[in-house]
């Protein structure tokens, strides 16, 4: 025992030494872990039950990112996160840079490395896209989180961006519904960002994929509804880690019941257009 205990000894000074460093540095700069786990700003569900109030502020949100989409407080309009700036699709499809100071209620970001690309041709829909993206997805690990960034030529993409809401909030598909802008962009070049998530999540975020996009010359953008892209390159960033930030000290995201299934919910939230709300809208009456 006496021949072990200086090696004991030298192991967990050096356990505790090595802690040190990494708790003073770590907070400066971004480790490996850091770099390869998608950040994500509270909850999909919570969002969807109009839990708009924003928790991480822009600048705080860099840090952990430089890919990325979300929204701001109030849903204040879709986040494109591309090349470490916050870009803010507003509700007239106008993209402004948003102040660090502003609030996010729900955000996912990394921090961008290419692991696979594929090249896109001829692309008719949404459809067609996400069977092209989930084939790699299904080659390299169904189980792991993607960020991708679609960079070409679109022939048509339609994408929305929404009015901010005020207090006090309804739920995120309610009020997309009333306060949901359009807008169809043809002949266009540019970038969508998007981001898959594993079957596991779905009580935490959307199963699947989510795109936002943004115009070569980043004046236009929105979160996408309908696609067809003539020619693209999507650079996939696969992602093992995954890190969730909660608000603490908010009573209201305390008192939600996040139990409730707000799956059909969210779909609204993430594919209807308005058309299909009106539509809906002469159905129920």
């Amino acid at each position: 025992m006496k021949t072990r205990t200086p090696v004991l000894a030298l192991l967990l000074c050096s356990i505790f030494c090595l802690g040190l460093f990494n708790s003073a540095s770590g907070m400066a700069e971004n480790t490996i872990a850091d770099r390869e786990s998608i950040y994500q700003v509270a909850l999909l569900q919570s969002l969807a039950q109009g839990h708009f109030d924003g928790m991480v502020t822009v600048g705080e949100l860099k840090a952990h990112g430089d890919t990325g989409i979300g929204t701001f407080e109030g849903v204040n309009g879709e986040m494109i996160v591309l090349d470490g700036v916050v870009y803010q699709a507003i509700y007239d499809g106008s993209i402004v840079t948003p102040p660090d100071s502003e609030t996010i209620p729900f955000s996912n970001v990394t921090f961008f490395e290419t692991d696979v690309s594929l090249p896109l041709t001829g692309i008719a829909d949404m459809a067609a896209l996400q069977e092209q993206l989930n084939a790699v997805v299904n080659e390299h690990g169904a189980n792991l989180f993607y960020m991708v960034k679609i960079a070409g030529t679109f022939s048509d993409i339609k994408v929305r961006s929404e009015y901010k809401q005020e207090k006090p909030y309804r739920n995120l598909d309610v009020a997309l519904a009333a306060d949901q802008v359009e807008f169809d962009f043809e002949n266009i070049s540019g970038t969508m960002v998007g981001l898959y998530c594993p079957s596991f999540m779905g009580g935490l975020n959307s199963i699947g994929w989510h795109f936002h996009f943004i115009t070569e010359d980043l004046t236009r953008g929105g979160h996408v509804l309908q696609v067809n892209i003539d020619n693209a390159v999507a650079s996939f960033d696969s992602t093992p880690g995954f890190t969730l930030a909660l608000p603490d000290d908010n009573t209201d995201f305390q008192s939600m019941d996040l139990s409730l299934n707000m799956d059909e919910a969210i779909h609204r939230a993430e594919t209807a257009t308005l058309s299909d709300a009106a539509a809906e809208t002469d159905k129920q009456e």
